[in-house]
């Protein structure tokens, strides 16, 4: 683990303003002095005991977790079947990847399967590393076969307990940001702990677990670990160059395993950018960033057969903007307060035109289109005109894509942790608008740095990465309530550092006129153990609780279906149905799929939405034959649902997208028409003989019913 040095007195925003017993050990210029034998013992023991309690808190995490999801499931003791039906929507596509280069005759047989794949996609043959984020899979899968662990350990837990194992790297790289940014390891250990008392809002591993943000989020927590390492003063080479190939490093991982890992990192930018203007970070070091953000998504793509959605994100058209502006206006960050204002202005214009240019040529030139339900969505989310597209709408009726609960705020709260956040945000801002204030004022000059020596506001590089991060992924978590995990997480970073700092504390007492070296020091230590043991005694119980409640994984319904696919269909079968169930049928039962939920090909979503909607039989049973399906699978929780309100329903999305009159008793769009057809799902079930012509049951149960296509000539 990296040893916390003792920070060096600097100047306008390099460094905060240090305790008077760091001061004693800085020579006037600038160069540290050795610490004394007895100092130099108490830090390495200090940074011993700190990184024992962090490795002892990301094992707990990862062995609480992982007896969660056994406690739910009983996975220990259900059939093969049932632990893969647990795998839900695309869950069960990505682990299906993973058992698929594990029962290949060879690591070669499989990766060739994987780049010649003819059974997620019919009638198509698409290569899987391309399209999808599995790289994950396929290292574990070989992994998996060359170590000798076959005869202990099932494939699935192995899977599994890799997951289970990268939550501990997850705490330990929260732990590790917290402790840099306060300089105590007891800031760390607090946030670990409102991480898992938080458990509900800061992950959801045990309940999704080959889910992609599974993989990517700890190796997003290293990254900002190694940034936040990277932006403090005084670093040697050697420790910057270090520290720049663990961000590349973790930049690289992060991308390779999430699709979403462009419009992250875009928001990370974007908090680089805001800090380089206002000459709050150091813009060598910027650079170095962008540089890392742009070469570590063009290896990705380049893994992933230069996939160009990769080649036309925002990301890498912001990235070289930037760059190239800051090429062509000269002398950015001289002058007064006004002419820095207008620089700045024009500079921030000339970033977003060249942005937006960049970005539309590189999708002109390479015809990018998959992305345009994310941009449409994104436009009726914010109020920049409705629309019928079905798949924006799709997105705007889900919960998870939704504005974040306010019941949310009421859970971060019992832990204490929303108020000690808002609380440090509200300080850290207030410092934040007083530095920038004064960067671009040039109001730091030498000749004035003696009169404002004592009373001077200051932050630190790194704690104002922090502040600019937590708000910029606090907006997107307010927005879309998938994306808190990104927020909450570092939330309990945030709080925890701003509870254990000795320059926020220093900063308050000053303001109060009670400031006194000593009352800082038992301030910042008292406070963060009052707190500890209040979350110890008020939610240990309830986690022991948790430990002890024993469920069942049941879904009879499910595993007769698939149960059925094996047993009644040709392996060559194809099947159609919702995306969902789609994942499972391949994962349980290796059939072909016309459909899947990974959502991020323009033609795929137009395949077999029309199930449920308003169409006449011959038309349902051409669409379906056009891709080559033999069975459809239609889903009575779908057809009859009454999760969303009228509107929402998938089949009202799908009305409104075909232009018909949606059904139940509310308003319409004057220009929305009745069909000229009932709807398919309903009608079939009559066995009228204009259905019965092309479709035949051929299984059906409480939640299911399975027809066989006619193959008409």
């Amino acid at each position: 683990m990296t040893t916390v040095r003792q920070r060096r007195v600097g100047r306008g925003t390099e460094a905060a303003e240090d305790q008077p017993s760091e001061e004693t050990n800085v020579k006037p210029d600038g160069k540290i002095l050795p610490d004394p034998p007895g100092g130099k013992l108490w830090s390495i023991l200090s940074v011993t005991v700190g990184g024992i309690v962090a490795i002892s808190l990301g094992l707990l995490t990862s062995v609480y977790v992982a007896t969660l999801h056994e406690n739910d499931l009983w996975f220990s003791n259900i059939k093969e079947v049932e632990r893969e039906i647990s795998f839900r929507t695309e869950c069960g596509l990505y682990y299906s990847y993973y058992k698929q280069m594990i029962q290949a005759a060879s690591i070669q047989q499989g990766l060739h399967g994987l780049v010649y794949d003819n059974k997620t996609e019919s009638v198509r043959t698409i290569n899987i590393l391309e399209r999808m984020n599995v790289y994950q899979e396929v290292f574990l899968s070989i992994l998996y076969r060359i170590l000798p662990i076959q005869q202990y350990l099932e494939p699935v837990y192995f899977y599994i307990y890799t997951l289970f194992g990268l939550q501990a790297v997850y705490v330990i790289a929260l732990y590790v940001t917290s402790w840099l940014l306060s300089g105590t390891w007891l800031s760390g250990l607090l946030a670990a702990c409102w991480y898992i008392t938080n458990r509900v809002d800061t992950t959801r591993v045990e309940f999704t677990i080959p889910l992609r943000e599974n993989w990517a989020l700890p190796f997003f927590a290293v990254q900002i670990a190694a940034i936040t390492y990277l932006l403090r003063a005084h670093l040697q080479p050697a420790q910057e160059r270090l520290t720049l190939m663990a961000v590349f490093i973790a930049t690289f991982l992060f991308s390779l395993t999430w699709q979403f890992n462009q419009f992250m990192m875009l928001i990370q930018a974007l908090a680089l950018f805001i800090l380089d203007c206002l000459d709050m970070i150091p813009t060598a070091k910027v650079t170095w960033l962008y540089i890392i953000q742009i070469s570590g998504l063009l290896l990705v793509c380049v893994l992933q057969f230069f996939n160009s959605m990769i080649l036309g994100s925002l990301l890498i058209s912001f990235n070289v903007s930037v760059l190239i502006a800051r090429t062509i206006q000269k002398n950015l960050k001289k002058g007064g307060l006004l002419n820095r204002l207008g620089k700045l202005i024009l500079h921030v214009l000339l970033v977003l035109c060249l942005t937006l240019l960049i970005n539309k040529f590189i999708k002109k030139i390479l015809n990018l289109e998959s992305d345009e339900h994310i941009f449409k969505f994104l436009k009726a989310k914010f109020g920049f005109g409705a629309t019928r597209d079905f798949d924006a709408n799709l997105y705007l009726c889900e919960e998870a894509f939704g504005l974040l609960p306010l019941n949310t705020f009421s859970r971060l709260s019992s832990t204490l942790l929303f108020y000690v956040y808002g609380f440090v945000l509200f300080l850290l801002t207030v410092a934040a608008v007083i530095v920038a204030f004064r960067n671009l004022s040039g109001s730091n000059q030498v000749h004035l740095k003696d009169k404002m020596e004592e009373y001077t506001v200051t932050l630190k590089p790194e704690a104002a990465y922090s502040l600019v991060h937590t708000v910029l992924f606090g907006c997107l978590a307010l927005s879309t309530m998938r994306m808190k995990y990104l927020w909450t997480s570092h939330m309990c970073v945030f709080a925890s550092f701003g509870l254990c700092s000795a320059e926020v504390w220093k900063l308050i007492l000053k303001c109060l006129h009670l400031y006194t070296s000593q009352r800082t020091q038992v301030i910042k230590y008292s406070v963060p153990i009052i707190t500890l043991l209040y979350i110890s005694f008020k939610f240990w119980p309830g986690i022991m609780d948790e430990l002890s409640e024993l469920r069942e994984f049941y879904d009879p319904d499910t595993v007769e279906l698939m149960n059925w696919i094996k047993s009644n269909t040709p392996n060559t079968a194809v099947f159609a149905g919702s995306m969902q169930l789609l994942a499972g049928v391949k994962l349980c039962t290796g059939r072909t799929l016309t459909n899947h939920p990974h959502y991020e090909d323009k033609n795929l979503r137009e395949r077999t939405k029309q199930i449920y909607a308003k169409r006449s039989p011959g038309e349902v049973h051409g669409i379906l034959r056009s891709f080559g399906t033999d069975y459809v699978i239609l889903e009575d929780s779908i057809c009859y649902e009454r999760r969303h309100s009228r509107g929402c329903r998938l089949r009202d999305l799908l009305d409104v997208a075909n232009g018909h009159i949606m059904d139940g008793l509310g308003e319409n769009e004057p220009d929305l028409k009745p069909s000229l057809y009932p709807r398919f799902c309903e009608e079939i079930r009559k066995n009228l003989p204009s259905y019965t012509m092309h479709f035949t049951r051929v299984f059906q149960n409480k939640t299911f019913h399975v027809y066989k296509l006619a193959k008409h000539k």
